[in-house]
């Protein structure tokens, strides 16, 4: 019989039981700096910049591009470490084989939280698996929180942070939204649109290196902004960070997931979408049962569970 995994390091376990709310410099940072900002249009480096820019977040934006003096009509630097502020948030979108020089970067530089937008890690094979291993290496000894790769990014709607490459920002509500699947990202936002749905955080958590479920429902947990909490789960990660925080927090506020694969097309979809082990749908049942999750079939049920 297939159990869940728990193999993740321990660095990421109940981690927020004993810092001070440490995913503060990703969901409300004071100072953000774009890794591969430039002007190229329909780059994501763009794209991104431009976001931050377009909404008034509390922040101060700084891009990084090694070869141009300003992006979007601000001043550049060429590196983190020649920004004259200490960053909170590195937003990166570089190529997946700089990723690793670029986390060192931050890391030397006192950064406390990332997102990596980048792809080309562990859902290409052994080649992005040791890049992985590079940056786990880095943040094992660091106080740096990381979100990806290969992810969308985060939207604080309530604060007006827009640390994402789509089209558009999330409207303000209650429900807290966490998806391993960008695309999905992108077609419940144009829903929610549609719908007049709000949120008080908009996260694509991607292939969850670092930050990873339990991390998130933890602070969602904490957020008196959030009033429920949806997901959509390719595969489970750290399962006894998952349940611990699930049967913590479910007590308070409803969890309701979509977990992809219950049937062995999904599974296979979901595995070469993240390069993730999609695990027994049998145990997951059986686990969102014993921790309070309320698991739902449909999309259209995620919304509509959260609303009763």
């Amino acid at each position: 019989m297939q159990t869940l995994s728990t193999s993740a390091s321990d660095r990421t376990y109940d981690i927020l039981r004993t810092e001070h709310r440490p995913l503060d410099a990703i969901f409300a940072p004071k100072s953000v700096a774009v890794i591969g900002a430039t002007d190229r249009p329909g780059s994501v480096g763009r794209i991104v910049l431009w976001n931050l820019l377009s909404h008034s977040f509390g922040g101060t934006v700084y891009p990084v591009n090694l070869k141009r003096h300003s992006v979007l009509g601000i001043k550049a630097y060429p590196t983190i470490a020649d920004i004259p502020e200490s960053i909170d948030l590195a937003i990166i979108a570089t190529p997946a084989s700089t990723v690793p020089g670029v986390i060192q970067d931050c890391v030397n530089a006192g950064v406390k939280g990332a997102i990596v937008l980048s792809a080309g890690f562990k859902e290409i094979g052994a080649d992005g698996i040791e890049l992985e291993q590079q940056i786990c290496q880095q943040l094992h000894q660091s106080q740096l929180r990381l979100i990806g790769p290969n992810c969308l990014g985060v939207m604080n709607p309530v604060t007006g942070l827009n640390a994402t490459f789509a089209n558009a920002m999330a409207r303000p509500g209650n429900v807290g939204f966490i998806s391993q699947s960008g695309a999905l990202c992108s077609a419940i936002l144009d829903w929610s649109f549609r719908e007049n749905v709000g949120f008080s955080a908009f996260v694509s958590i991607g292939s969850m290196l670092d930050v990873n479920w339990g991390d998130l429902i933890y602070y969602l947990g904490d957020d008196p902004n959030t009033h429920s909490i949806v997901m959509y789960m390719e595969s489970i990660g750290d399962a006894r960070s998952f349940l611990s925080a699930a049967r913590e927090v479910a007590l308070t506020k409803p969890i309701i997931v979509l977990k992809a694969g219950r049937t062995e097309a999904a599974a296979q979809a979901a595995t070469s979408h993240t390069g993730a082990l999609a695990g027994s749908d049998v145990v997951l049942d059986a686990a969102f049962r014993r921790s309070g999750v309320l698991r739902v079939d449909r999309i259209s049920d995620l919304f509509n569970m959260a609303e009763v």
